[in-house]
């Protein structure tokens, strides 16, 4: 009778461990344990400093192969760079995703599995001529390949259950295309909860993306906190920033560099310059699309325009793909990025990685930041450690490949671009739940989610908290848990 009860006691259980973008913003990862069956929600990989990155080799604080099934918010590497950690770690099970980040991801990890090798062969190099132990990649192509056939595409707004006592369906969170906000019902010996996962808020009234849902009902909600401690400037001052920027660099005659996001900011770019096509008298200029995966990202993007708002549906249907921007030009080869740097002035480079820590964009800063007619466009979020939050932060210098390189180029930061809701739009989102249930804040840094808990306590009588990394919360009582 004791082995009776006590096997009751273990099976329910309904909770969800917080480990990733717990107290920080990049390395989404959250285990929920329910009806005897673990899932996974998000596997991100941690972005900033080296230090920081380092820890993306560190074990998965859980058994892989004791997981049943992963939830994928969105496509970003912070949300799903280490799904082939995982599954080189032995998960066997589906990764459950929006279709468009579906797509999305056998781009974005692929890549990433190229930088991982890419990384390890550099690395190695110094290492030989030391006498050091040689490392492998983080994970390599062949990792990444295996975890795509591992991918299931939902629609947005269909409920599916996943396992039993776990139903989820995805809904647009208006971030980027296929971004989505999870709801999860979960049923374990006669208890029924809810939770939903933020995913990433999209920013209401951006470009191209429809404005995110609104959900009523939840038990508990895990919510992002990225922008929770300032506001954007509105979108249309926003746009004239950026028109003002590019007036100011074609009167110096030199060339724009954008380092961007390869998903979301670099489509928002290119839509913003075909709308403002003759406004902004573009035709001065060569724009050029310099990565790869923003180049198959945007074709992601043409696939699925039945996702789009009605403003950019109709740009769509107008204009013929090519016709949008007809001194686009897209850099595939690295030979065509090269040539990039022998041009002295009228070209509009948008290039990864979006913090300036690696790809294309690190080679036009080494032939351009130093130069006074050079302007810089920063339009995302730079986290501390990267050489982008440097130049934000007013470096003179920054280090490029172990070199020291003065920073002649005038930098601007239009942050209206970001792709996050802001501390008001992350308000008004939370505003949308009737009863007011509780809030765990993730995907932040400290400073950011105080301020946002204090607001959301004081504008809605929120129960509010921050968890750390190991904290969990019993959905059945409705209460934390120690780490």
């Amino acid at each position: 009778m004791m082995s009776d009860v006590s096997n009751l006691k273990v099976t329910e259980t309904m909770e969800i461990e917080f480990f990733g973008a717990a107290g920080e913003v990049t390395g989404s990862c959250h285990i929920l344990r329910v009806a005897g069956h673990q899932v996974l929600l998000d596997c991100g990989m941690i972005q900033g400093s080296y230090k920081d990155e380092a820890r993306n080799r560190d074990p998965f604080p859980f058994d892989p192969k004791k997981i049943d099934a992963v939830v994928l918010s969105h496509a970003h590497i912070d949300h799903s760079g280490r799904l082939p950690l995982l599954v080189k770690s032995g998960y066997r099970g589906p990764i459950y995703t929006q279709n468009a980040s579906r797509d999305l991801c056998d781009i974005m990890l692929r890549d990433s599995a190229f930088l991982s090798e890419k990384d390890a062969q550099w690395e190695n190099r110094k290492r030989e001529r030391k006498g050091l132990e040689l490392i492998e990649p983080l994970y390599t192509m062949q990792d990444a390949e295996r975890a795509f056939t591992q991918f299931e595409g939902l629609p947005y707004d269909e409920r599916r259950e996943i396992l039993p006592g776990v139903t989820i369906r995805f809904v647009d969170a208006g971030h980027i295309i296929g971004s989505a906000m999870v709801e999860v019902w979960l049923e374990e010996q006669g208890h029924k909860r809810k939770l939903v996962f933020s995913g990433d808020v999209g920013h209401h009234g951006k470009p191209i993306l429809r404005d995110p849902s609104r959900i009523e009902d939840a038990d508990l909600v895990l919510m992002e906190s990225t922008y929770g401690n300032r506001q954007h400037r509105n979108m249309h001052d926003t746009i004239e920033e950026l028109h003002e920027v590019v007036e100011k660099a074609a009167r110096a005659k030199g060339n724009v560099l954008i380092p961007a996001f390869a998903v979301g900011r670099s489509q928002e770019l290119l839509y913003f310059f075909a709308k403002n096509y003759d406004k902004w008298n573009l035709d001065r200029w060569k724009i050029f699309l310099d990565s790869p995966m923003a180049i198959k990202a945007t074709q992601v993007y043409a696939k699925y325009s039945h996702l789009y708002d009605d403003e950019a549906a109709r740009l769509w249907d107008e204009h013929q793909e090519n016709d949008l921007l007809p001194n686009l030009y897209m850099s595939q080869t690295s030979e065509e990025s090269m040539a990039l740097n022998r041009v002295r002035g009228g070209a509009i480079i948008i290039a990864g990685s979006g913090m300036c820590t690696g790809g294309r964009i690190k080679h036009h800063l080494k032939h351009n930041v130093w130069r006074s007619d050079c302007h810089i466009i920063i339009v995302g979020y730079q986290a501390h450690g990267t050489t982008g939050r440097a130049l934000v932060d007013g470096a003179h210098h920054i280090r490029l490949w172990g070199e020291t390189v003065r920073v002649g180029a005038t930098i601007h930061t239009v942050g209206g671009l970001s792709a996050h809701a802001d501390q008001q739009g992350l308000i008004d989102w939370y505003g949308h739940f009737k009863k007011r249930p509780p809030v765990r804040l993730v995907h932040g840094e400290g400073e950011a989610q105080q301020i946002l808990a204090d607001k959301l306590r004081n504008e809605h009588a929120a129960p509010v908290a921050i968890p750390t990394r190991g904290e969990r919360f019993d959905l059945i009582g409705r209460r934390d848990l120690a780490a």
